[in-house]
């Protein structure tokens, strides 16, 4: 496939999560992705073992090619590490020491292959005290501090759907590793291991939260900060008919201008937009305000103005927004919404990417 990693050939061991979203950014971007899956699932779809019940074809697979296998026959060890041999990359997302039992370790893989980068995912990372524990993603955002910045401050923290932890905090800090170690390796001729752990990644997506606070404008309660729906200029509201907008109006001239809309520049109470104590009534009085008319009121008023408003959409109804559709942010393969390559290119852009393989589809092709 074309795009700015064309020519680039990556072996993944197949797992679930953030390894294959790993991989599926590096075949949107033109990566040669070869999926190792189970011989014993050969002819399968299973995307996430369990979960395509549908029968419709997985879309963290997408874009590459598979072959089964079984790791523990001497014979397809052997055919692995022959495409190991000319690979510049592996995703592997075993628990630690896995693979080295397998006698697929570093040390086996580099002494054939020096210039090879390993990317190994997991959650905790490969050492520390809780490397050896299972986990999920909400485990390794609420140890890494993401999950109590999430939800409301009557409630409990709320689970955000494995995007931070597992695809942003993990899938996404991999593939970035990956792209990093490979650019070194052809500069120094040596490949090394990329070890990135889901944990790592979410606490770097903490930076914000950190920044705020050396600033003095973080408080460890959740719905009383500048940007966690604390203030009233910036949070999500429900309309008459149960649909939800978020407001964004930080900056003075674009809250003026939501003042101005709504009808309350001339309020004296809704100038202390930056004074914490006045927040929760100012809030109060916006949510009465939004609750008397529904969402697509709120949208014909706000939409495309500098107020910072966007209407809170599902990710089926996000597919046929007017914005997305012209930026081709979303296509359908097979039946199934799934978003488009990103980022974006100029010279070198991504194409489609093509439909996750079944299990063993490329076996004649690639074991022979």
């Amino acid at each position: 496939m074309p795009g700015p990693l064309q020519g680039l050939k990556v072996i993944e061991f197949g797992g679930i999560g953030p390894g294959p979203f790993c991989a599926m950014m590096l075949a949107d971007m033109g990566a040669e992705v070869i999926r190792l899956d189970r011989k014993a699932d050969k002819g399968k779809d299973r995307g996430s073992p369990g979960f395509l019940a549908s029968g419709r074809r997985s879309v963290l697979h997408r874009g590459r090619r598979s072959v089964a296998v079984d790791l523990k026959d001497a014979a397809h060890r052997d055919k692995v590490l022959a495409m190991i041999d000319g690979a510049d990359a592996v995703i592997e997302g075993y628990r630690p020491g896995v693979l080295e039992r397998l006698g697929l370790g570093p040390d086996v893989l580099l002494a054939r292959n020096p210039k090879l980068v390993i990317g190994r995912m997991t959650g905790w990372g490969q050492d520390g005290p809780l490397a050896q524990a299972a986990g999920h993603d909400i485990n390794y955002i609420a140890l890494s501090g993401a999950l109590a910045t999430i939800g409301r401050k009557e409630g409990g923290p709320v689970a955000p759907a494995a995007m931070i932890g597992d695809l942003g905090g993990g899938g996404m800090m991999l593939a970035f590793g990956i792209v990093c170690a490979v650019l070194e390796a052809r500069a120094s001729g040596k490949g090394q291991v990329v070890d990135a752990a889901v944990l790592d990644g979410a606490a770097l997506l903490t930076s914000i939260v950190c920044e705020l606070r050396a600033l003095g404008l973080w408080r460890d309660q959740r719905q009383t900060n500048l940007l966690d729906g604390g203030s009233h200029f910036y949070d999500t509201y429900e309309c008459a008919d149960g649909r939800w907008i978020s407001i964004g109006s930080l900056e003075p001239q674009f809250y003026t201008l939501l003042l101005q809309k709504l009808g309350l520049d001339k309020d004296p109470e809704f100038a202390r937009q930056r004074d914490p104590a006045a927040w929760p009534a100012l809030k109060a009085r916006l949510a009465a305000l939004f609750r008397a008319q529904p969402a697509a009121h709120w949208c014909a008023l706000f939409e495309n103005t500098d107020v910072c408003f966007a209407p809170v959409l599902t990710t089926t109804e996000a597919a046929a927004h007017p914005h997305n559709v012209a930026r081709a942010n979303f296509f359908e393969s097979e039946g199934v919404v799934q978003p488009s390559p990103a980022p974006r290119f100029s010279r070198t852009p991504a194409a489609r990417p093509g439909p996750a393989p079944f299990i063993g589809e490329h076996d004649d092709e690639l074991l022979a």
